[in-house]
């Protein structure tokens, strides 16, 4: 594994207001990402961006320090003054080699996020490795890497208590909202039809509140969340000319810039001047801090869910001694299946090589006397050969994984 690299930024150094101008939206990753993997001659590469954590998951045979990171951040040509980058570099984090994949395997687990025991994070690193596995930044390599990183979640997740009655960031909101003793047919603005918001209406459909709008980028994506919650379906800029008032606001994007302004909340009030709730789960925050100066508003945000999270981790202890003792032996099981998998890549060549011999014996060393036997006689040495050919192929590679298993 000493080809694995990891460059992160979490909740754990660094300021979660400030996360957010890391962030890569969608519609950019390919070309930042295509931009680093050129220049560093990254053979394999991808991006994972949640809540609380940005981290670049590659495989280099490069030293990484901090200013080979300082080096790529500007590579990738994010909205940072020289100031902010200088920071970024001092609070990031460095895993290479056993490091970088047990720090992986302890993302999966959900051992690494803001709160213990959330199987949210499993089907983000999932969905983060497949995007950029279609897009063409990954490979065998960490296709093996993702395989095992998997298999150990599912592991932590089955065979210890870590997840029982989780508490995720999302249900820890909705707790916080529950709290405020809302009736059931508020008026909830709903920006964003991403995971986050997904999950979080599925708690308030399950506890019968019913009274939606949903926004947008995609006025598609607004369409099927809305029908799922008999609701009304708009696009973002909707949200400039939207009348019919509102109670809650929930959001969650993947904007680099503030989506409601004061200019936008004030136009959403239409006057009225009562306490409202924002339940703002992005990072960077889609609120702008003037909205949350300027208004009587019940602010939840991701930030303020750290006490909790931390009283969750305590909570867990025992749970994540048993899981650290799950990614210590998946760890320990994974290097001979690295290993094998390295001696069948390097013997991909054995079938053609042993292809070219035979075809040089019987085309040209052996052709004449090959020529002067009978049909019987030359179709004989052909089914001998082949048999030969085909037994030959896999001694090598037999031998050699039988080597690798005695040695490990």
């Amino acid at each position: 594994m000493k080809y694995l690299k990891i460059i992160a930024f979490t909740h754990k150094y660094v300021d979660l207001k400030d996360l957010g101008k890391i962030v890569i939206c969608e519609e950019s990753l390919e070309s930042r990402l295509e931009s680093v993997k050129t220049k560093f001659d990254l053979s394999e590469i991808f991006y994972l961006g949640t809540c609380n954590r940005v981290e670049f998951v590659f495989s280099s045979d490069k030293n990484i320090d901090h200013t080979f990171v300082k080096s790529f951040i500007q590579t990738l040509n994010l909205p940072v003054s020289e100031d902010q980058l200088d920071k970024f570099v001092s609070q990031a984090s460095i895993y290479e080699d056993v490091e970088a994949f047990n720090h992986l395997l302890r993302i999966s687990c959900s051992l690494e996020s803001l709160v213990v025991g959330e199987k949210e994070i499993l089907a983000q690193l999932r969905k983060a490795y497949e995007t950029c596995r279609a897009a063409g930044f990954t490979g065998d390599y960490l296709r093996l890497i993702m395989g095992r990183v998997v298999k150990t979640a599912k592991e932590v997740y089955t065979q210890t208590g870590i997840s029982r009655k989780p508490i995720s960031v999302v249900s820890l909101a909705y707790r916080k909202l529950r709290e405020l003793k809302m009736c059931t047919n508020a008026k909830i603005l709903i920006i964003g039809a991403g995971e986050t918001n997904r999950n979080i209406t599925k708690y308030l459909k399950k506890h019968k509140y019913s009274n939606f709008a949903v926004f947008n980028r995609s006025l598609t994506n607004a369409e099927i969340l809305a029908s799922e919650l008999g609701g009304k379906a708009f696009g973002l800029e909707g949200l400039k000319t939207y009348k019919d008032g509102f109670d809650v606001i929930i959001t969650c994007t993947s904007a680099t810039e503030p989506i409601i302004t004061n200019e936008i909340y004030q136009s959403l009030l239409n006057g009225d001047t009562s306490r409202k709730v924002i339940v703002d789960l992005a990072v960077p925050n889609d609120t702008s801090p003037e909205v949350t100066e300027k208004n009587p508003i019940t602010f939840i945000e991701v930030h303020s869910l750290q006490e909790i999270a931390d009283a969750n981790l305590k909570e867990r202890y025992d749970e994540l001694v048993h899981a650290e003792q799950i990614i210590g032996q998946n760890i320990q099981d994974f290097r001979p299946v690295l290993k094998q998998r390295r001696v069948e890549i390097a013997m991909r060549e054995v079938p053609e090589r042993i292809k070219e011999i035979k075809d040089n014996a019987l085309n040209k060393i052996f052709l004449s006397e090959i020529e002067s036997m009978d049909d019987n006689s030359r179709e004989l040495l052909g089914r001998v050969i082949s048999y030969i050919e085909k037994k030959y192929i896999s001694v090598p590679m037999v031998i050699a994984k039988d080597i690798l298993m005695k040695n490990s």
